[in-house]
């Protein structure tokens, strides 16, 4: 994965925007020689999203299974 310092980015800003845009790369972008974050396209960010929610939904349905979900009754009252 190319890492780029924050000075490099924000020179060449649009030209790695298009590549994670267009190229599909994953750029990381740091500071000090840390990472600080990253330039992805929205296809990745999207899948992201949706591993966070599919996610969610397991633990969910862990608690549910392990019988830690509240009832609905008593989510209602409680709102």
């Amino acid at each position: 994965m190319p890492r780029v310092s924050v000075t490099e980015a924000k020179k060449s800003f649009s030209e790695f925007l298009n590549r994670a845009a267009y190229g599909n790369e994953r750029i990381v972008v740091t500071s000090h020689d840390k990472p600080k974050a990253a330039v992805i396209s929205i296809e990745d960010l999207r899948r992201l999203e949706w591993l966070e929610d599919v996610a969610a939904a397991m633990e969910a349905d862990a608690e549910f299974e392990a019988g830690e979900a509240l009832e609905w009754e008593a989510v209602k009252d409680e709102l």
